[in-house]
């Protein structure tokens, strides 16, 4: 018995309420087609079609899926991915560290010089929404190749170039050539059903290297630019990251998208007689010029049309320009402790035992929710997964305000006060990116890559509008006792309405779902792939919550 139809409960809103669907029924939304969403089996699914040909759905495979494999395979993979993810984030990050450098090696000045790091991130976050699709139509694995290969040719191009228009060229394109999280992240999607026990823990681990990577990235390169005086030094080293990761994911990490491996299997057995097809040949015309269009389109779409996908990504966007902004006050503020540059890059690792810290704290919420899930499958909703986010997120606030208190220098303040307020947002960061990832793949499922690229869209564009202001940022006020504390205490008042609608998404993000009909209707794939076998023993004695969804 397979593992979908084997399932003995039927679960509501996060954990699935049980809908009819018609047999073979096609679902458009945002241009989701039948084949695309019958790979995830149950009473959608119509195998047999008019053509005489017989579709390979999920059911029919399980034990060759990523949901099959052992969990030190998975582990194995996640921990790939996390290292790709800290190489793709170092790339800005340390660039910035080398901007001094880049401007007196090319005589051009700092300012100008860090184009090179904010278009980088304005590239990237297109580069997500462009790749990620292709990773749902293409595959996960020949993706990330053909991405990490790219950016590994920009790095050399970016090294060796003479003039500092090819070096901001070659950035553009290192941007746009990156995926970023927008894949890597759905891959967990491959490695996990959302009411697997397993989901939330890959979910909490990926995204620390998705916000831990550009501290590391400063780290480094705080070294690199101290002991090599020679700014293409830091592009080799970031050459040195990508190439060993593209090397490691070309040997360990096996395909995962689960329509890819279908079709696979359906060409093997179609050469030994068997009249079976997998989801993407059943589809017509499935390269076009409109069917081109359209997937590059769909995760622009998702980020404009679906509010679960703009509002959280927003959030989590605004956060991360807010960080990346205050991140900027590190060099003028610990250089008053007569910091070098070596040492003011290892203070961004109190971001990095922020984020630790923030990882650990979802560890108990995380195996709360799955206890619940084995007693009470009906108990939890989506917003579950937001709750912890509503007690962090105040972090984001107190942390910007501490830290703009805290600037003040020696003697009033010693130097580790302002580090264990960066800690404190780093808390709160790291706690809106993963709540939100965690909440959008949960409800977009297979397209989670484009889900999550309208995530990473608004994370690295702003960011990358942030570099170009930041720096200046913390030398417009006139020089005197208050100067670096001011620009800080306006992020600190910026922070408060960002944090707001976190609380009212928590407690009306119901009524959000029930409006979006792409959410809607995967979620009707997946409860005929759960299979509940517990039906209400009344005709129509259904709940709220599945009458509202069958409305939608």
């Amino acid at each position: 018995m397979s593992r979908a139809s084997s399932r003995s409960s039927t679960v509501r809103g996060e954990e699935s309420s049980h809908s009819n669907i018609e047999p073979g029924e096609k679902q458009k939304a945002l241009g989701v087609k039948g084949p695309e969403l019958a790979a995830g089996g149950g009473d959608i699914a119509k195998t047999q079609r008019p053509d005489g040909r017989v579709e390979l759905i999920e059911d029919d495979l399980e034990e060759k899926l990523g949901y099959a494999y052992p969990e030190w395979k998975k582990w194995l993979i996640l921990v790939i991915i996390l290292c790709i993810q800290t190489s793709m984030n170092s790339n800005a990050s340390m660039y910035g560290s080398a901007s001094e450098g880049i401007a007196e090696k090319y005589g051009v000045s700092e300012t100008k010089a860090r184009l090179g790091q904010s278009m980088f991130l304005i590239a990237y976050a297109f580069g997500c929404e462009l790749w990620a699709p292709w990773s749902e139509e293409l595959g996960r694995w020949p993706t990330q190749q053909l991405s990490l290969f790219l950016v590994n040719i920009w790095q050399i191009s970016s090294a060796l170039s003479p003039t500092f228009g090819g070096v901001l060229t070659s950035r553009i394109l290192g941007g746009l050539s990156t995926a970023g999280g927008s894949v890597t992240l759905g891959v967990i999607a491959d490695l996990y059903h959302p009411e697997d026990t397993g989901f939330q823990y890959a979910v909490a681990f990926v995204v620390l290297s998705s916000v831990g990577g550009a501290p590391i990235g400063t780290v480094i390169g705080g070294f690199v630019t101290t002991y090599h005086a020679n700014p293409a030094w830091v592009f080799w080293v970031l050459l040195i990251m990508g190439g060993v990761v593209q090397i490691v994911h070309f040997f360990l990490v096996p395909e995962t998208r689960t329509t890819i491996i279908l079709d696979r299997e359906a060409k093997k057995r179609r050469k030994n007689g068997d009249n079976v097809w997998g989801p993407n040949e059943l589809k017509e015309k499935r390269f076009s010029s409109k069917e081109i269009g359209l997937i590059w389109w769909r995760p622009f779409q998702m980020f404009f049309t679906e509010p679960i996908v703009l509002w959280l990504s927003l959030l989590s966007g605004f956060s991360d320009s807010l960080i990346f902004t205050f991140m900027e006050a590190f060099t003028p503020i610990f250089e008053q402790w007569n910091f070098n540059t070596w040492q003011i890059g290892l203070c961004f690792l109190s971001s990095i035992i922020g984020y630790i810290i923030s990882y650990f704290t979802y560890l108990p919420v995380i195996w709360h929710h799955n206890k619940t899930r084995k007693v009470d499958p009906d108990k939890l909703s989506p917003e579950s997964r937001l709750w912890w986010l509503l007690y962090l997120a105040p972090c984001l606030v107190i942390g910007l305000f501490g830290f703009a208190f805290t600037s003040f220098g020696p003697p009033e303040v010693h130097w580790i006060a302002p580090l264990i307020f960066t800690c404190i947002i780093a808390i709160a960061n790291y706690a809106v990116y993963k709540s939100s990832i965690d909440y959008m793949i949960a409800a977009y499922g297979p397209y989670a890559a484009s889900a999550t690229g309208g995530n990473d869209l608004a994370r690295d564009f702003l960011a990358g509008v942030a570099a170009i202001y930041a720096h200046s940022f913390y030398e417009v006020f006139p020089s005197e006792r208050w100067h670096l504390i001011y620009p800080t205490m306006i992020l600190g008042c910026l922070a408060v309405p960002i944090i707001i609608p976190i609380y009212v998404f928590y407690y009306k993000g119901k009524s959000l779902r029930l409006k979006s009909k792409f959410a809607v209707e995967l979620e009707k794939a997946r409860q005929a792939r759960l299979g509940s076998k517990r039906r209400k023993s009344t005709v129509g004695d259904k709940s709220d919550d599945e009458k509202q969804l069958e409305t939608a």
